[in-house]
This record gives structure tokens, sequence and C-alpha cells, in this order.
């Protein structure tokens, strides 16, 4: 037998042709490939949420052999029991690839995975800078267990540097070289929960390798699994892009809500002139304002690289001026609230305040971020009675900066004709507004979902 066959044919690119086979054993790189294209490889996905659980599902569809890894020993009973804990993820291929799929939390398992993808949370501190402890505290984790022959890549969202710095250095520590012995490698995750149009598969990814064999394993990883990548030179430009993308937004989104703000002291319709603008075919890409800016990436992301920026003696005034709108605009609902009531002779105080939707956006469970969650600790703290009501998330529950223990109260006529106010915040696809508004004393809607309602009980926030 040739040696290209025994290999699985064609010597990809910018590696050598050896002499036997036996040579070829000795270099990591030719047997990763293989495994890689054989499907041989032993993938491992650090995190099961919103971007791991998503990517498990691709490769056990590709025909890999996939270890989900994660501490919620909720997450690996209900998975191992074949159920979902995100709405709208259907886990139908877990339950028909049993076999090929291992939910776990123990991590003494990587060891035997050949390609390890970390989809770990990357969070605020309370003063707003990166908390990075679940990245480096999963690379330490990794580092135990790492051996030759392994690609750890990535897709947490975080400042330029980690991967090829901060993670490199951990990974180091074990003697094991970079690009040599393991291959390292940056993809951002790109995923829009509930989006009908992309998915994990049909989204681009963007790939950057701590060198040129990191990158062409990453990309014939990714290639079994997305329709289309886009390798880029470096992870550093890779971590970059994914910053970009989400400041873009999260600066558009300031604007128009700025606008707002303008406009409702000029009587000026902002959804109305928004309307109007994008007829114009070229040169304008609509963004709607909000209550504040939800999920785990537009309200956070921003600030990773106005930390990095100090580093380097730069002040990135224009995203955290966004930042600052953004961040203020529950503050403006609240007043809007506080108007509203003061107009039918009652105050914030004791009064009996409704949520609509306590997602971060329509017609999904996810309420990382969410600005309703912000409301209701400002409704709280100026002494309101504070209920909410979201279709697809029954109970709170404890979160980073906020544990409420409060359930979803039955939206009916009957509980609606209760309170003193109710307030937009979310407008799932779900709900009646039409039902909303005929029945409920007063209405503050921050998305624009009452625009064909009639009666004077409705505002606009």
């Amino acid at each position: 037998m040739s040696f290209l066959k025994k290999i699985g044919g064609k010597v990809p690119k910018g590696v050598y042709k050896y002499k036997s086979f036996e040579d070829a054993q000795k270099d990591t790189y030719m047997l990763l490939i293989k495994k890689i294209k054989n499907k041989e490889a032993k993938i491992g996905v650090i995190g099961l949420g919103y971007v791991g659980l998503p990517l498990v599902i691709e490769f056990l569809n590709s025909g890999f052999q996939v270890f989900g890894f994660d501490v919620d020993e909720e997450k690996i009973s209900l998975l191992k029991d074949g159920k979902s804990y995100i709405k709208h993820i259907d886990i139908s291929i877990i339950k028909k690839n049993k076999l090929s799929f291992c939910p776990t939390s123990d991590f003494t398992k990587l060891m035997d995975m050949d390609c390890i993808i970390i989809c770990v949370p990357t969070p605020l501190s309370r003063n707003r800078e990166p908390d990075m402890k679940y990245v480096f505290s999963t690379t330490e984790v990794i580092a135990k267990y790492l051996r030759k022959e392994q690609l750890i890549i990535l897709e947490s969202t975080t400042y330029p540097g980690t991967t090829d710095d901060d993670m490199k250095t951990i990974l180091e520590k074990t003697g094991l070289k970079a690009g040599e012995d393991f291959y390292l490698a940056y993809s951002p995750e790109r995923e829009d929960p509930n989006n009908k149009n992309f998915t994990t598969k049909t989204i681009p990814k963007v790939i950057g390798g701590y060198t040129e064999k990191c990158l062409e394993l990453a990309c014939a990883l990714y290639n079994n699994i997305i329709i289309k990548t886009v390798p880029v030179s470096s992870t550093r430009t890779a971590e970059a892009t994914k910053l970009l993308e989400n400041i873009y937004r999260a600066v558009n989104i300031a604007l128009v809500n700025e606008l707002k703000i303008l406009f409702d002291k000029m009587n000026i319709d902002i959804w109305e002139v928004i309307e109007a603008a994008k007829t114009k075919p070229f040169g304008f890409q609509a963004f709607y304002p909000g209550p504040g800016l939800g999920g785990h990436c537009i309200p956070i992301d921003p600030f990773y690289l106005t930390w990095k920026a100090r580093e380097y003696d730069l002040n990135t005034r224009f995203i955290e001026l966004a930042g600052e709108i953004n961040t203020l605009m529950p503050y403006y609902v609240i007043q809007k609230t506080t108007d509203a009531l003061n107009k039918e002779g009652k105050s914030l105080k004791n009064s009996n305040i409704l949520i609509i939707g306590l997602a971060y956006k329509k017609d999904i469970d996810d309420i990382r971020e969410s600005p309703s969650l912000k409301l209701i600790e400002l409704l709280k703290e100026k002494g309101s009675n504070v209920d909410y009501n979201d279709p697809y998330i029954s109970h709170t529950h404890k979160m980073r900066m906020y544990d409420f223990k409060m359930k979803s109260i039955p939206l009916t006529k009957v509980n609606l004709k209760k309170y003193d106010c109710v307030i937009i915040s979310t407008d799932h696809s779900s709900y009646d507004y039409e039902f909303i508004a005929e029945h409920a004393q007063l209405v503050i809607d921050t998305r624009n979902v009452m625009k064909n309602a009639k009666g004077n009980n409705i505002f606009k926030a």
C-alpha cells in the first residue's frame, strides 16, 4: 500500500511528504488530520448551553462521536434522558445517536478527546470588566489532561490575545508546545437563538489559528459541519471580528435609542421614522429601539474591547458612549411609567406592575442580560409590587446578578385588570396584544406592538 493511501489520500498543504508511513506517524498533525478526515476524531464540547448544544447536534449529524462536558448535573441528566432544556433546540438527533453521544461531568475523559471545543460564558464583572474565570479555569482543566495530537478551539467571545497569549501560556505549562505537540485555534460563535433563517450549519464560520497547521486543522474540522468556513490570518483577527460584529450592532441600537428619546420630546414616532427610512434601497440598515440590550453578546462584548484598549493607552469613547446610552434605557422606561401613572393620579410606589415578557428577545426562553430583569430590579427599588408573565419561562432561577424567586403569572382578564400598569418588555408572537390592551388599565409599550391598538391607556416608551 502506498504512503498516500495509508494516510487517506493527498497530503494537506504545508506538510512535508515523508519517506515512509512510519515517519509520518511521528507527526501529530498528520495523525490528527487523518482522524478528522475519516471522522474518527473524538469531539469534546465543553459547555452545553446555547452555543455548545447546537455544535454537539451538528457533529452528531456529521457522523462523529461526541462527548458533551458540563458542570451542571441537571443538564447532563436531561440529555441522558433525551430531553432538551432549551426551547428552540430540537435534540431528536441526540435520541437517535445515543451510542455516539456521551454527556458527562467527568472531565478526566478529556484525555481521550482529539478535538476539544470550549463554549463557556464570558460575562462582565460588576465593574464592567471581563470575567474570564470560566475560560481560564476550563483551560486549566484541559491542561491537566492535555496530550499530543489534540486540537483545542475556543468559541467564547473575548478580547484579542486570549487564545494565543493567555490560553497558550496555561496550556504550555505542561511542557507541550502549541503548533507542534498540540494545536490551538479560535472560532467565534455566531448563534442567534430561534432564528429560522440561519442555523449553526448555515452561518459562515470565521476561524483563526495560532499557526498555519492549527488553522488547517480547525478548518478541516469545521468543514464537516459548516457550509462555509472563513479562515483569517490569526486568532487575534478572529477574536476582533466577533467584537466588531457586536459593537456594530450595539452602536447602531444606541443611536436609535437616543433618537427615540429625542423624537419623543419632539412628538415624532421613531418607529414610523425607521419604517420610512428603510425604504431607501442603499446606505441604510434598520435597527430598532427597545427597553435595553439583552443576550450574552451585544450588552457585553463591546466592553471586552474597551477594557483591552486601556493596555494600549486608548479610550474607546464611541463604544463607551453607546454602552452608556443602552444601559440607561431601562431607566427611561421607568421614567415613562412614572409619568403615565402620574397622569392617572398614581405613584410608582405601591403600584402593582406586570412585566410582559422576561426573555431578552421574542419567542425564546433565554433571559441572559434581559432588560426585563433590570426593569424588575428598578421597580422593586421604587417600592412597586412586581410580577411577570412569560409563556416560555415558568419561574426565575438564580443568576449572577439576580435571584428574584418569581413565577410567571397567568395572563387572564382578571389578572390584567388588577395591575395598575402593564409594561410590554418582550414582544413574544404568542401574545394577544388586543386582549392586553382591552383589559389592562395602563400599558407601557416598549416594542411598538400596540401601534394598531385603540384606547387612551397606551403609552410608548
